[in-house]
């Protein structure tokens, strides 16, 4: 693999098209694409130039950020690139004076951002169908 790893300050084709493989046509979500991803910053990893993985992070009160949308194309899964998606996210989250992070993951991979140095906190939630659980992370 040739990985390249691109922010944008704006939701891109590319990471559009990968969330829809991913959550529409793979998981069944319809409500994939909101306004926060007008205001949001999207990574984007590459294998040349083939977009496999993205996530996106953005904040309410400049402090605590909140990381979503994370996924890695099929074909591309196991290769620890949503590792690197939020690594990528957390490091611009600390360049912005971010003091924690937050992502509403799917229950199923709790364990995923648990090794990541994410907690599970008493928020469950139900998104489209799917039991999800709100984690934190201090960026301190």
């Amino acid at each position: 693999m040739e990985l390249r790893i691109y922010l944008f300050d704006k939701l891109v084709s590319d990471a559009q098209k990968l969330r829809t493989d991913v959550f529409i046509n793979e998981q069944g979500f319809k409500n994939e694409f909101d306004e926060i991803d007008d205001r949001a910053t999207h990574v984007i990893i590459y294998d040349k130039n083939i977009p496999i993985a993205t996530g996106r992070l953005y904040t309410n009160d400049g402090e605590n950020f909140i990381i979503g949308r994370v996924c890695v194309a099929k074909d591309y899964r196991d290769k620890h690139l949503g590792k690197r998606v939020i690594s990528a996210l957390e490091e611009d989250a600390r360049k912005m004076g971010g003091k924690a992070v937050s992502i509403s993951a799917q229950c199923r991979v709790q364990g995923f951002y648990e090794k990541l140095g994410y907690t599970a906190t008493d928020d469950l939630h139900d998104d489209e169908g799917c039991p999800h659980v709100t984690m934190i992370k201090s960026l301190r």
